[in-house]
């Protein structure tokens, strides 16, 4: 693929993730509130349902990942993001015209799997980059994740407040038009001699995973990858509780906080990523990200004014340089014709950790420490736990790291001998 459609490419499955998290976003503010009233207006049997309607859609997307991305992986990706992203849009319909609970469970199930397109996303990334713009590339997609997750909320608050299922069809409109899009101009990133075969082996989640271990590199990186997102799933499910308990914030400040964190992380993950991998290498900026991230947890769990929060913010977003690290050393280490699978099989992890993280945090570390009852008042424990997590992951990285030769895509470079 020539410089061109490289970067039309790229364009696109930019526009792709920030539109699948900016859907996501949109809805945040309107699903409970939808959820109630079908469950006749009471708050408690509310609640129980959108904790199980969320662990439902991370379970489909730990299921559905390595399928699409084996899928991608025999078919290519063109193929697999259009179908995708035009079953999204059309589940969007369904879940806004839904006259039941019953009908928006199924379509949140459906949801779940077509979101499962950015296992084929990322595979994409991989077979489009280099050693020296896989860092870059990744830290774009850094930026569609924090862009969606900046106009997302406040999009969905503004339609929400017209009519509670609008977002429901707005964010049908793009997932379309983007659709449409990439019928028109997407071209095909994996050509038909590098696909490999569809097997139950690589679609099926459990085995997929445990297929890792044919790259050791990624098998270990895989490993640090549950810690890194059980702890980061478990401070956005805990984050607006832990802020209103301790700092008295109410939804427009937690809505502005989460908006500042969203931007913090876009301008790390467009401007810092790629100087920092040329300056230290895939491997170092991991573990200086790793490192950052642990003080992160620490200081939102020890910060006594909520102006400490915004200053913790800024510093913890320097933090996001290693996923783009981590990714890139991923690709660097799969042939293209596994790149489907091995990033749905981390896609299947990741969604894992999104069904367990909130009983843990949430349910179990806030409700309790948080209440008379405990033992010790201690509201920060999710994020003291948090951070013990990240630093399982950074002790973990810093042996495997010491085992394995840096590699060419890791090694640390100079602007001598890189070319741009």
């Amino acid at each position: 693929m020539s410089q061109g459609p490289r970067k039309a490419a790229m364009g696109f499955i930019f526009i792709t993730v920030f539109i699948d998290i900016l859907g996501i976003g949109i809805i945040i503010p309107v699903l409970p509130e939808l959820i109630k009233q079908f469950a006749g207006g009471d708050t408690a049997l509310a609640g129980r349902y959108v904790g199980v309607i969320s662990a439902s859609y991370a379970l489909m997307q730990f299921v559905f990942a390595p399928i699409l991305g084996a899928l991608s992986d025999r078919f290519g990706r063109r193929s697999v993001l259009l179908i995708s992203l035009f079953g999204l849009g059309i589940d969007y319909i369904i879940q806004g015209l839904a006259p039941s609970l019953t009908w928006l469970f199924v379509g949140r199930v459906v949801a779940g799997i077509m979101g499962s397109s950015i296992t084929t996303a990322n595979a994409y990334i991989a077979d489009v980059s280099d050693a020296e713009t896989r860092a870059r590339n990744y830290g774009l997609l850094g930026v569609a994740f924090g862009l969606g997750f900046i106009f997302g909320p406040a999009i969905g608050g503004l339609l929400g407040g017209v009519h509670l299922r609008l977002p429901f069809f707005v964010a049908a409109g793009l997932a379309l038009v983007n659709w449409l899009y990439g019928l028109l101009i997407l071209p095909e990133s994996l050509p038909p001699e590098k696909r490999s075969p569809f097997t139950l082996r690589k679609a099926n989640p459990i085995s997929s995973v445990l297929g890792l271990r044919r790259y050791p590199l990624v098998a270990g990186l895989a490993v640090a990858f549950v810690f890194l997102g059980m702890a980061q799933r478990g401070l956005e499910n805990v984050w607006v509780l832990y802020m209103g308990f301790r700092h008295g914030w109410d939804e427009m400040t937690n809505g502005l906080a989460l908006a500042f964190v969203g931007v913090s992380a876009a301008v790390v993950q467009g401007t810092l990523v790629r100087p920092f991998i040329k300056r230290f290498g895939e491997q170092r900026t991991i573990i200086i990200g790793l490192s950052i991230g642990v003080f992160n947890y620490l200081a939102y769990a020890l910060a006594t004014e909520g102006w400490m929060i915004f200053v913790i913010v800024v510093v913890g977003a320097l933090g996001g340089v290693a996923g783009p690290a981590i990714q890139g050393l991923v690709a660097g280490a799969v042939s293209p014709s596994e790149q489907g699978s091995v990033q749905g099989s981390l896609t299947s992890l990741n969604s894992l950790t999104s069904v367990f993280a909130p009983l843990i945090f949430s349910t179990a570390l806030f409700g309790y420490f948080s209440s008379p009852d405990a033992v010790i008042q201690l509201p920060g424990a999710p994020f003291f736990f948090g951070a013990m997590l990240i630093l399982v992951a950074l002790v973990w990285l810093t042996r495997l790291f010491g085992r394995m030769p840096s590699s060419p895509a890791s090694a640390p470079t100079t602007a001598d001998d890189t070319t741009t």
